[in-house]
């Protein structure tokens, strides 16, 4: 099937809801809050934790908790809550689906990669409960009273894959940056996927504002994390969502669309604000999260530096007359039947 590709500025409307909140009891070895203690700034320690029974060793840096060595993105109560808030926010994105294409209602087994905090596979396990929902991530946050059609797993999707039956549905999403080779992946899900099973990959591009100068605050900012992204050997962006690299899996691309999605209430349009309130929250967490190991490890600023950095990049998209915004793209991809 050829690739549709779409540039879309109108995208349905989301319900005007509040963020859920996340309970979290202290003490509890088992809630997500105990998982995230309060931890003291280091340049690099580790700590354990206890997970339904397990025991788990997170990295400290910089006043934020790791998953490892190696992946930039934390894995600390900081950045639960903008995991959280993005999940409502693609939701509201897509007008209260949870996906851009239809998961079949004859899925029985459904795989969500990189899961975070799980409400993705939560809210499909709800929505599909003869389905058998598999969600995974490379650490563990995600919370243990959930339906029992969901099972969470501890797994890195770049490490062999070993699952004996093959899934309906697979689901990427946020992942930008998280893989050094994503056409490896993408060859991993095609296996791993019945015929006619569907792959769907979702991502937020960079953060844009009208006319943005070069010597902005947030080009100093794009520039530096996309050379530490690339020094690191995971560069950021849209680029794993590029067709070809779906096609050298051996996907056929069904569909591609990208969104524009308003960072704040500025648009005039009431069916993007409700997004837009929440795209806002998320992105601005998400300056540091994403920049704060990348730049102190491979570019070598000081932590002080970056957290400033973030502060003025923040400052810069909030004033009057910017307009912030991001791309919010969708592909679609096949394992057609041979």
């Amino acid at each position: 099937m050829a690739e549709s590709v779409e540039v879309d500025p109108d995208y349905p409307a989301g319900d005007d809801a509040a963020i859920e909140n996340r309970e979290q009891v202290s003490g509890d070895p088992q809630s997500p809050s105990s998982i995230h203690q309060s931890v003291e700034k280091s340049p690099s320690s580790t700590k354990s934790l206890s997970y339904d029974g397990s025991i788990f060793e997170q990295i400290l840096e910089n006043g934020r908790a790791y998953a490892n060595e190696t992946y930039f993105m934390p894995c600390d109560e900081q950045e639960q809550t903008r995991i959280a808030v993005t999940h409502q926010c693609f939701t509201s994105i897509l007008n209260g689906q949870l996906s851009f294409q239809n998961i079949p209602r004859t899925a029985r087994r459904i795989l969500d990669i990189g899961t975070g905090t799980g409400d993705w596979a939560i809210a499909v396990a709800e929505k599909f409960p003869n389905a058998e929902v598999v969600a995974t991530d490379i650490t563990c946050f995600q919370p243990t009273d959930v339906p029992p059609n969901v099972f969470f797993e501890i797994d890195d999707a770049q490490e062999e894959w070993t699952y004996t039956d093959p899934f309906d549905f697979i689901h990427i999403r946020g992942l930008s940056g998280a893989f050094t080779d994503w056409t490896a992946v993408y060859e991993k899900a095609f296996r791993h996927l019945k015929p006619n099973g569907i792959l769907e990959v979702a991502d937020f591009g960079p953060i844009k504002v009208v006319e943005e100068s070069p010597d902005s605050y947030l080009s100093i900012y794009h520039g530096a994390l996309v050379s530490a992204a690339e020094k690191a050997n995971t560069p950021l962006g849209l680029d794993h969502m590029k067709k070809p690299l779906l096609e050298t899996a051996g996907f056929s691309v069904a569909k591609s669309r990208t969104l524009d999605v308003p960072l704040g209430t500025w648009s005039p349009d009431p069916r993007k604000k409700v997004a837009g309130k929440m795209a806002l929250i998320a992105m601005l967490e998400s300056l540091e999260a994403t920049s704060l190991r990348l730049l102190t490890r491979e570019l070598g600023w000081k932590e002080e530096g970056v957290r400033d950095l973030c502060g003025k990049v923040k400052e810069e998209i909030m004033a009057e007359g910017k307009r912030p915004s991001v791309e919010c793209q969708f592909l679609v991809a096949r394992k057609l039947m041979i």
